[in-house]
């Protein structure tokens, strides 16, 4: 079955980085689309990048375009969230989909 399995979160101050990891499994990964989306509390779900199977056609949403990257490497079946610049509206729970099928997340929290 898909598996989906986040990390990389972390508690850092402003201004600073991190690299989210999501290993998948269960499903021909280098042939999917996959997205980065997260989960502020008390929000909704709110959709911020994606990365077509060949790793060529990345997509941000305005609110981390300039500030996060996505790559992916399909040998190791894993995608990435490299974050720069973070801001504490950027803490959320993060989750990579495929689909409609997410992991459990990984928490980030940007505060000083």
């Amino acid at each position: 079955q898909v598996q989906l399995v986040e990390s990389g979160g972390g508690l850092v101050q402003p201004g600073a980085s991190l690299r989210l990891s999501c290993a998948a499994s269960g499903f021909t990964f280098s042939v999917y689309t996959m997205n980065w989306v997260r989960q502020a509390p008390g929000k909704e779900l709110e959709w911020i990048s994606s990365l077509n199977s060949g790793g060529t056609d990345p997509k941000y949403a305005d609110s981390v375009k300039g500030r996060f990257t996505i790559s992916r490497d399909n040998a190791k079946f894993t995608v990435y969230l490299q974050m720069r610049n973070l801001k504490p509206e950027d803490t959320a729970v993060y989750y990579c989909m495929k689909g409609d099928i997410r992991g459990p997340g990984t928490q980030v929290t940007v505060s000083s």
